[in-house]
């Protein structure tokens, strides 16, 4: 039997991208899933896919970036099935532009959906699933190790993101809550390399690219989800993807000089 079966999950930004998938990877496994995104339509037909593969699906429309959404959606598991074991952060917001012409209102927007959701799931699904020796799932990415250029406050946001991760670790994994802090690099969709053509137009060519141009193959949505759920069954700290990116987050903490000078052979000018 799948250590997942029965078990009741919650996935933000479930109605598309990695939650969709993730949500979808859960449901084979036999656990009872809540997602939840800011679109009711795309929500329920997401729900509906779901729920054709035999899922014990509930959907709820939210926005987690707004103070009080996220515990809802909480509340609602909860309610729905009995208590809580798996939370995963998968809502979340990129961009492009140099950290001089990104305003602090674009910063205070991406911490909110990056950052702060992940307090508010800490507050609100921590003491349910510390309960069960549950588990608590961020999404970072390569831009929680170091800070590559041109992503404007992305790193910024996913840097403290990591730090959260940590802290709740050293906090409340002695208490029986499991937290798995995912930095994966590009994620594979369909709109790679177009989505932010938008906002390239004054930066480098490679600052469209997945990644902004860094030298990582992208991954699959449906192959990361098994790779998480993989580690959570293992109790693991954190998975980086790929592996070889320890080496620089490791140079960046030792010599920030040599840090930096790695960091731009590895990502396109």
């Amino acid at each position: 039997m799948s250590y997942w079966n029965g078990k009741s999950a919650l996935v933000t930004g479930g109605s598309a991208g990695l939650g969709l998938a993730l949500a979808r990877t859960l449901v084979t496994e036999g656990a009872r899933v809540t997602i939840c995104g800011r679109g009711p339509d795309r929500l329920e037909k997401a729900a509906d896919g779901l729920r054709g593969l035999g899922g014990d699906v509930l959907c709820v429309a939210c926005d987690v970036a707004h103070a009080g959404e996220t515990r809802r959606a909480v509340d609602a598991a909860a309610e729905r099935f009995g208590g809580l074991h798996f939370a995963c952060c998968c809502a979340g917001e990129s961009m492009r532009g140099d950290v001089i012409s990104t305003s602090r209102e674009r910063f205070e927007e991406l911490m909110a959906v990056n950052f702060l959701a992940a307090v508010d799931m800490a507050h609100a699904a921590g003491p349910l699933l510390e309960a069960n020796r549950g588990h608590l799932t961020f999404i970072g990415s390569l831009a929680s190790k170091f800070a590559p250029r041109y992503l404007g406050a992305y790193p910024a946001s996913k840097h403290a993101v990591a730090a959260l991760a940590q802290q709740l670790r050293l906090e409340r994994g002695p208490e029986g809550l499991h937290v798995l802090l995912v930095c994966p690099g590009p994620i594979a969709r369909p709109d790679g390399g177009q989505r932010y053509q938008q906002q390239t137009s004054d930066l480098p060519e490679a600052a469209n690219r997945p990644g902004g141009g860094a030298k990582v193959k992208s991954i699959a949505p449906d192959v990361l989800s098994q790779k998480l759920l993989a580690a959570c069954e293992k109790r693991q700290s954190e998975l980086v993807i790929p592996a070889k990116a320890r080496i620089l987050a490791a140079l960046t903490q030792l010599s920030p000089k040599w840090g930096d000078w790695a960091l731009s052979k590895q990502t396109s000018k």
